[in-house]
Parts: structure tokens; C-alpha cells; sequence
């Protein structure tokens, strides 16, 4: 479980094609404190930690990337070079600043529009439709990782829908959100409560 609050910035070292993706994670945080078998969000991605070396402050960790992940997330993300938005998972007593994450990435969506409005910076992204009845305005989504309000929802006529969203110059400069890209693919997971929300409606109606 995550809180969608990035604690640091990792950049894709390496990537080797085994029976799955095999990419190595370089980051900031001391490798005394990631245990192999541990959760790490990459860019909203939950990863299990494989293998893990250097020392503090300049380590790298490892994840097998599977299949089923590489269809179910953005399609540049998965290269050297490529710097992802880390997360380790809650611990029990830890402050939960952001909204309740799993980590489990829902659809891709594309950046619609990107402009500056004052200091922040006003980003509309485009969902498919799945996702349309799950996002609503002051609610909550993870984009790549990070947990975000929806500040506005624009359904459109074919069924897919844009949402919104006012990222301060914080976020911009500790998450890879200040570097994105109109037209760019990002990672979402819609919130947990309107997901269960949307399947106590359904059965109500039945």
C-alpha cells in the first residue's frame, strides 16, 4: 500500500530481457533499508525488489517487469534513461499524506494539454472511457505515481473523458510531473473508495 507522496526520483540503469524484464533502478535511498522482496511504486507501478547494491545515497535496486505490466503501462517507460517517480510501500504508523494507493495501474492516459497558469502548472489528461465514471472533481488519482486533485471533468462525446489538474512548482521539482510532455502516455489508478463506490452502485441495481 502506498500514499502517492514520491520520496525520490530513480533513473532506469539497465534493462535486460529474461523470461521478463529485468530493470535495474538506480535512486538515492541507502541499500541497507530495501530488503529484497520489498514494494517499491515506480511511477505508480508496485515492483517487488529482486536484487539491490551500491550505499546510501547512490544505491540501485533491481524488479522483474512482467508481461502483464508492460501492457498495462505507459509504452516509454520501460528504457534506460527513463527517470520514475519511487514510493516504498506504508509502513504501520506512517503518515498518510497523499490518498490510499495500491500501486496497481488502471489505464494509460495521454497529456492533453499542458500550460502554465501562474507558478503552477495546469495539466488535462485524457482517460478511456473505463475509467469516465470513477473521476469526479475534488476527488483523488494517482498520475504516474503521484497523488493529485481532480480539479475539473470533461466528459467527451466518445465516451472517453478529460480531468483537470493544478501541480504546484513542490510537486514539478520532486516528481518527474515538472518534466512531462503534451501528447506523453502516464500511469493512472483511479482511488480506491470510488472504485468500490462504483461496484456497491452496481449491485444496488441490479
Amino acid at each position: 500500500m502506498f500514499t502517492g507522496i514520491v520520496t525520490a526520483i530513480g533513473m532506469i540503469e539497465r534493462v535486460e530481457q529474461r523470461g521478463d524484464l529485468r530493470v535495474t533502478i538506480a535512486c538515492p535511498f541507502d541499500p541497507a533499508t530495501i530488503a529484497i522482496g520489498a514494494s517499491i511504486a515506480c511511477s505508480g507501478v508496485c515492483l517487488t525488489v529482486v536484487e539491490r547494491g551500491g550505499e546510501a545515497g547512490a544505491a540501485w535496486f533491481a524488479v522483474d517487469v512482467s508481461a502483464e505490466t508492460l501492457s498495462r503501462t505507459a509504452r516509454d517507460m520501460w528504457r534506460v534513461g527513463r527517470r520514475l517517480n519511487l514510493e516504498p510501500s506504508l509502513r504501520v504508523g506512517d503518515e498518510l499524506g497523499g490518498h490510499i494507493v495500491s500501486g496497481h495501474v488502471d489505464a494509460v492516459g495521454t497529456i492533453a494539454d499542458w500550460q502554465l497558469e501562474g507558478d503552477s502548472t495546469r495539466l488535462t489528461v485524457r482517460a478511456p472511457a473505463e475509467l469516465a465514471p470513477f473521476i469526479a472533481p475534488k476527488g483523488s488519482i494517482a498520475v504516474d505515481g503521484v497523488s493529485l486533485t481532480v480539479n475539473a471533468v470533461a466528459d467527451r462525446p466518445d465516451g472517453t473523458v478529460d480531468f483537470g489538474l493544478n501541480v504546484i512548482p513542490h510537486t514539478c521539482e520532486a516528481t518527474t510531473l515538472g518534466e512531462i510532455a503534451q501528447g506523453a502516455e502516464v500511469n493512472l489508478e483511479i482511488d480506491t473508495v470510488a472504485r468500490y463506490l462504483k461496484r456497491l452502485d452496481s449491485l444496488r441495481n441490479r
